[in-house]
């Protein structure tokens, strides 16, 4: 259980990167839910490494990355209901 940070900090590393090299490349849109729902869940597993190793100001930019994809996600996933 010791290794769950590092690997849920290393998971959302990639998925971070992944989303940005997506929309770098243009295979993704960064209005897309599937931008925004790698970011947030970048975010998070990113965050509870950063939590754990209680690299506060990385946690802080964690908190402020995943609270802007959630935003984000709800806007979008709003304008699709309507």
């Amino acid at each position: 259980m010791e290794y769950l940070p590092d690997i849920l900090g290393w998971g959302g590393t990639a998925l971070i990167v992944l989303a940005y090299l997506l929309v770098s490349l243009k295979k993704v849109d960064s209005g897309s839910t599937a931008y925004q729902a790698t970011n947030l869940l970048g975010a998070m597993g990113l965050g509870v490494n950063v939590f754990y190793e209680g690299a506060w100001p990385a946690v802080a930019l964690q908190i402020t990355w995943g609270a802007i994809a959630a935003v984000a996600l709800v806007s979008i996933l709003k304008k699709r209901a309507h």
